[in-house]
């Protein structure tokens, strides 16, 4: 998905946003035009075999953490370098792991919801009841336990601006398996990396919503502190605040965009 400012605007720059665990580039549908006003083009992309990107079934080595950083950086040479790099949840992970194997194309870093190593012991127990299941289910039986389970917005993502529990059913479908197995298990053994991080030249912000049970919040506030990056807390938004509060995230990115530099939280 590449949306571009209105034809006379100037380009501030080019934005590379990557999706997290479970989740597509449709994550971002609702930030695109309000970034496109500010000057910014930006481009969502499904990761390798999520969704709409094509990726082996069965095989969770094509899906290590190097190969999915390599993805990206050959992303950003695609778009013409350097980018404003932003990475939800999983995406930051990525998006980290991609910076500090080469950070030459980008203009800066955003992690939302992202944070400092592997995820909360809760969420760590439905990832590991996500791998049991696909070890003995196929995705479509799979989804069949997620709707028994409750609104499918819990576990498959956001479904608000993004087309309902249809579009839910089709993307979970779309993705294969050993992505979700190989990714799940690094969100579960993720090290923390942010000393290594923060030696990396680039300008830093750390975006989450108010409440976030992946991550807690005063885990992403030390991790942008050990960063000196800047710090955006989202009000009414949770773990996904371009979809929870889309307006109020636009205008925090396109600000940080606008002058990179470390800040007091906004």
């Amino acid at each position: 998905m590449d949306v571009t400012p209105p034809p006379g605007a100037g380009v501030k720059g080019t934005v590379l946003l990557l999706p997290g665990y479970t989740g597509s580039k449709e994550d971002f549908t609702l930030v695109h035009e309000p970034l496109a006003a500010r000057g910014y083009r930006t481009v969502a992309v499904d990761g390798r075999g999520q969704y709409e990107s094509d990726g082996p079934a069965d095989d969770e080595s094509a899906y290590a953490r190097d190969e999915l950083a390599r993805d990206v950086l050959a992303q950003a040479e695609a778009l013409g370098a350097p980018v404003h790099l932003v990475g939800h949840s999983l995406g930051g992970q990525i998006a980290r792991a991609a910076v500090l194997l080469d950070h030459s194309p980008f203009r800066s870093l955003t992690l939302v919801s992202s944070g400092p190593a592997h995820i909360s012991v809760s969420q760590e127990q439905r990832v590991k009841l996500l791998r049991d299941a696909l070890a003995v289910m196929s995705m479509a039986e799979c989804w069949e336990a997620i709707l028994a389970m409750g609104p499918p917005e819990e576990v498959g993502g956001p479904a608000r601006g993004v087309g309902g529990q249809e579009f839910l059913r089709r993307r979970w479908l779309g993705t294969r398996p050993a992505q979700l197995l190989a990714t799940g298990h690094q969100l579960c053994t993720e090290p923390d990396r942010v000393a290594e991080l923060a030696a990396v030249p680039l300008p830093f912000h750390v975006l989450s919503g108010e409440r976030d049970d992946t991550w807690p919040v005063p885990d992403l506030d030390e991790m942008a502190r050990r960063l000196g990056a800047h710090r955006t807390v989202v009000d009414g938004a949770e773990h996904s605040p371009a979809v929870d509060r889309p307006a109020p995230t636009a205008r925090a990115l396109a600000d940080f965009w606008d002058d990179p530099r470390p800040g007091e939280p906004a």
